[in-house]
């Protein structure tokens, strides 16, 4: 395999990453296809080759970390991944799962459905037109935004509450694009609002007819199971808030490209993710193409008559190459001005520099190569 370019770059600090033996999660996120999973993955055969049994998770609905470690981890279960020094297991989550069991809670509890019926069958139909307000029904019938996301890692939670998985010390999470991540996190605050909706519209019926028997179209004792449900969804994703916000537990990994677009979305997430209080110390830059001359820009018109004096064709394909390359280039130190100079943000931040490779990453002994150059 290509060993990569050598560029100039800030130390990961793997070391203190991976010194205390308490439990860790980092959680690598940023902008669709800069190398989130690649990222993640060789972050996790890093811990686990390095005194740390970890879990690595992926919640993007778009998976592709079986792609990347060449091992099947479909299936919403943890998967040995063969390999390491350490036990490494990996998962892919399907967010959807979640959209459907909050589908099949809500037609199972149709309060909205329930509280007409029961009011027109005992002639006090007028009431429900003062409830509509509450909307309930539209709010079972959609899934919030962040839903998905946030009950995918409340499971990994509970996951790593089992005494199976109680050894896993390192816990890396390969999140979905940076809008579906940071949505989770109102998502705790839309419960709490839901839950008082329900708990308003009991109060309202059982005050407009004391002999209420089939509440919402369900015994008492069924709607309290049903609200106990709400509740436990509430404390789950709260407590997956709390985790986040937990600066001496979790870390965000900011990972960016080179690009203008790239860099203008990192910062944005960065200013989120301090309004949300998240710890966020590290940004790794993907994909930098090699310098050529000491500056780390151009190629020199010596260096341009070589290639064309190795090229067959006259050296019309290489030059074409050549200039492609070096535009490239330029484009990158532009961004990358762009990021430096972001005086209180990502300048803060210990940037590190990751090559781009001229083959693809993929299997653990790519991801441990790889994770050498960035994990330094």
């Amino acid at each position: 395999m290509n060993k990569g370019p050598q560029v100039s770059a800030s130390s990961s600090d793997f070391e203190g990453m991976s010194a205390s033996r308490d439990r860790k999660f980092y959680l690598v996120g940023g902008k669709g296809g800069v190398g989130k999973t690649s990222l993640a993955a060789s972050l996790a055969v890093k811990f686990a080759n390095n005194g740390h049994s970890t879990l690595l998770v992926s919640t993007d609905p778009a998976h592709s970390l079986s792609d990347s470690l060449a091992v099947d981890v479909t299936g919403g279960k943890p998967v040995l991944v063969e390999g390491t020094d350490l036990p490494l297991c990996a998962i892919e989550l399907d967010p959807e799962e979640a959209r459907e069991e909050f589908r099949a809670f809500s037609e199972a509890n149709d309060t909205a459905e329930g509280v007409q019926n029961f009011l027109g069958s005992v002639g006090l139909g007028g009431i429900y037109d003062s409830l509509v307000d509450l909307k309930l029904g539209e709010l079972l019938d959609t899934p919030p935004p962040g839903l998905d996301e946030a009950v995918a890692i409340s499971k990994v939670v509970q996951i790593t509450k089992d005494p199976k998985y109680a050894s896993f010390t390192r816990i890396v999470f390969d999140t979905a694009p940076t809008g579906h991540t940071l949505r989770l996190l109102s998502l705790p605050d839309f419960l709490e609002a839901s839950l008082g909706k329900v708990m308003a519209l009991r109060k309202k019926v059982f005050g407009a007819a004391s002999a209420v028997k089939n509440l919402f179209g369900a015994s008492e004792g069924q709607q309290d199971v049903a609200e106990r449900k709400l509740e436990e969804l509430k404390a789950s994703v709260k407590e997956v808030r709390d985790l986040f916000r937990d600066q001496s537990q979790t870390e965000f990994i900011i990972a960016t490209i080179p690009t203008v677009m790239a860099a203008n979305e990192s910062m944005r997430l960065l200013k989120e993710l301090k309004n949300e209080k998240i710890a966020c110390k590290r940004m790794i830059i993907n994909q930098l193409l090699p310098p050529t001359q000491e500056d780390g820009v151009g190629i020199t018109p010596e260096a341009m008559k070589v290639l064309a004096e190795m090229d067959a064709t006259d050296g019309t394909h290489l030059q074409a190459y050549c200039r492609f390359c070096d535009n490239k280039r330029k484009d990158q130190q532009r961004a990358m001005a762009l990021i430096r100079g972001d005086s209180g943000g990502l300048q803060d931040l210990n940037q590190v520099e990751a090559p781009l490779f001229d083959l693809e990453i993929r299997g653990v002994p790519a991801l441990r190569f790889f994770g050498d150059q960035v994990w330094n």
